[in-house]
C-alpha cells in the first residue's frame, strides 16, 4: 500500500491528547494514532449505513399484523434467549 504524507493542524489540547495516547504505549507515533481514528470512523460509518438500510427496510415493509408478544418471542428464539 502506498503511504501518502499529509499535513494537519491541531490545537494544543488536541496535540496533548495525541501525545498522551502515544505515551500510554498504545501507539508508536502520531500517524499510527490518526490512522486508527480513520479506521474507527470508517467502521462506524459502515455500521450506520447498515442500520439506516435496515430502518428503511423496516419502514417500507409496512405495519405488521402480528402481536407484539409474538414478535418478541420470535426475536428471543432467533437469538437463543427463550426462558
Amino acid at each position: 500500500m502506498v503511504m501518502l504524507r499529509k499535513t494537519i493542524t491541531v490545537t494544543e489540547q488536541q496535540d496533548s491528547w495525541i501525545k498522551s495516547q502515544i505515551n500510554s504505549g498504545q501507539y508508536g507515533n502520531d500517524s499510527e494514532y490518526l490512522r486508527e481514528l480513520i479506521r474507527l470512523d470508517q467502521a462506524n460509518k459502515e455500521k450506520i449505513a447498515i442500520l439506516r438500510a435496515a430502518l428503511i427496510e423496516g419502514e417500507e415493509s409496512g405495519i405488521s399484523q402480528r402481536a407484539m408478544s409474538d414478535i418478541l418471542n420470535d426475536a428471543k428464539e432467533r437469538h437463543g434467549l427463550n426462558d
